[in-house]
């Protein structure tokens, strides 16, 4: 996989975004095991953006592993500082099950934002927020109030026919 190409631009809005992350995988003295880019490519699909730590002290070794890393994961090289790297590759997009318990969700409560005029003319309206959940409305005079229902019929007046 080809490692990921960006401007100068978005690098800098990378690098202020993983400012405050931190490091996710820590390589440790045995290097780039199959397990630890396993693990790299397992939180870039989770994150998108990653901080990696290195706990070697040669400077080379290190480099060497941040363009690998780059190059095998297909992901963009943002920044290589003392023993931190950082990576990014765009998250994949989340595949949906199908029957999937969201897809039959209802909506969730509302915000509502109501004047109340006052009484006095000279005097601000007041200005309140309303939240409505699914079964209520509101109404013209800044109310909420339940849902009408249908009316429920009687069993035995439907039998008297």
């Amino acid at each position: 996989m080809p490692q990921i190409q960006l401007t100068v631009q978005q690098r800098k809005v990378h690098r202020a975004d993983a400012h405050h992350l931190d490091p996710v995988v820590m390589i440790g003295n045995d290097g780039l095991t199959p397990s630890v880019r396993k693990e790299i490519d397992a939180a870039l699909n989770a994150h998108g953006l990653l901080k990696i730590r290195v706990l070697g002290d040669d400077r080379p070794a290190r480099e060497a592993m941040y363009q690998s890393l780059a190059e095998d994961l297909g992901a963009a090289p943002i920044q290589h500082i003392g023993k931190l790297l950082v990576l990014w590759r765009p998250k994949p997009p989340k595949a949906k099950a199908p029957g999937d318990p969201d897809e039959d969700r209802m909506a969730g409560p509302r915000e509502f934002k109501v004047l109340k005029y006052s009484k006095r003319g000279g005097q601000r309206p007041e200005v309140k927020t309303l939240r409505v959940l699914g079964n209520q409305r509101l109404t013209p005079g800044g109310q909420v109030r339940r849902a009408k229902a249908p009316k429920q019929k009687s069993i035995k007046k439907g039998r008297q026919t």
